[in-house]
């Protein structure tokens, strides 16, 4: 990265002039026309906790012992015909749901209770990321950044930047970081919008993916760049290059960051204390990747197309075990990591021994979430019901 202002020092970040103007916040047309529908029916609950046996749960009790699992809570949310949900997202405390109609739902993880549903666009609207800060949820709806309170979903600003938006914006206390299709990470005041400046990869790559908080940022691109920076100066802190694009998020874990890249490889690069990037490990799938690890306290699970998911120790980059048929996992308790594979079979794995404990037939389940945080395991099926899982102690 390059500094547009040559004054002698170290060369880093190009600092764009053009389009530095910002519009006034207001409410787009689209999220407009979709305020009238505000919420559905209540959502039927299913199955209290416990679920009692023969509720007409989404799985019987007899699978359920089999996997050593219990139901924590079930719930029929109100799907209208044909629609079915397209982000399963746990996020803090809350699981979203959005449905192919552009309907949210925000429910408590720990109770399965509603906290709000309504529309936040017209079906059709592109929708690119959910990411909660404070009382906020932050999204790109139909190109206008969107701000939703966290507890209602209702707008709390609404606002165009003039940018083609290409990755999901993220903010810390004080600033807002969002990637553009003129190949710009463009920053902005959070209190009202301003830009303050944007910056560029060396490269002039697509900024892809970023993570940020109030010590530091850093993002990704389509060539391949890892770059930390300054969260409130273009000032290059570190950087690292794969051979070819970031593929899917960038996750930091404390002073490491996790990534995939299209040229088959996982990563994870540290961050010393002098600002130094350093490759601690990398892994290669042998396969194009195209999307982001789940990186839990001790394993990145990552999938590889035609290869199934793998599971590699974070310390050691050791592979505990590989499933062909695994696309993704669901939760990790202990030692136990819960797959889902392509074939709608719940797989356990013990990570601690490398190998398949035992599988059982999930085939009502249509959807999932990626549970990296606790044991809970969330599924869906086509006729809108939600059930959360945990295993038995």
């Amino acid at each position: 990265m390059r500094k547009v202002l040559r004054n002698g020092a170290v060369a880093f970040l190009v600092i764009g002039m053009a389009g530095w103007g910002v519009s006034g916040c207001g409410t787009s047309q689209a999220t407009r026309s979709s305020a009238a529908e505000e919420s559905r029916e209540s959502p039927t609950k299913v199955s209290p906790h416990p679920a009692p046996r023969g509720s007409g749960s989404m799985l019987s009790p007899s699978l359920l012992d089999h996997a050593n699992l219990r139901s924590v809570w079930e719930l029929t949310l109100p799907l209208k015909k044909g629609e079915k949900f397209v982000t399963i997202t746990p996020l803090g405390d809350r699981l979203y749901l959005r449905s192919d109609q552009n309907y949210l739902w925000s429910l408590d993880r720990a109770k399965g209770e509603v906290v709000f549903s309504r529309s936040i666009a017209p079906p059709g609207i592109p929708v690119l990321g959910l990411t909660p800060y404070e009382n906020s949820l932050i999204s790109v709806i139909g190109n206008r950044l969107v701000e939703l309170d966290i507890g209602s979903g209702k707008e709390q600003r609404v606002s165009d930047l003039e940018l083609s938006i290409v990755a999901p914006p993220v903010r810390n206390g004080e600033f807002l970081y969002v990637g553009a299709a003129d190949r710009r990470l463009h920053v902005f005041r959070v209190k009202n919008l301003v830009r303050v400046f944007p910056v560029t990869a060396d490269d002039d790559s697509l900024v892809t993916t970023v993570v940020a908080d109030d010590s530091g940022v850093a993002f990704g691109t389509d060539a391949g760049d890892l770059v930390g920076m300054m969260p409130d100066a273009p000032k290059k802190l570190w950087s690292f290059k794969a051979t070819r694009a970031v593929a899917g998020p960038v996750i930091r874990d404390g002073n490491s960051f996790y990534f995939a890249s299209k040229d088959t490889n996982v990563y994870r690069v540290d961050v010393a204390e002098g600002g130094n990037a350093v490759l601690t490990w990398k892994y290669q799938t042998e396969a194009v990747l195209d999307r982001s690890p789940r990186v839990t306290k001790d394993f990145v699970y990552q999938y590889a197309l035609g290869r199934g998911l793998t599971a590699i120790a974070k310390q050691t980059s050791k592979v505990a075990w590989s499933l062909p048929e695994g696309i993704d996992l669901l939760a990790e308790a202990g030692t136990r990591a819960y797959v889902i594979t392509k074939d709608r079979t719940l797989t356990v794995m013990d990570n601690a021994a490398g190998k398949k404990l035992f599988a059982v037939n999930f085939a009502p389940v249509t959807d999932h979430a990626a549970n990296t945080m606790d044991a809970r395991i969330y599924l869906t099926d086509d006729t809108g019901r939600v059930t959360c899982l945990e295993p038995i102690p």
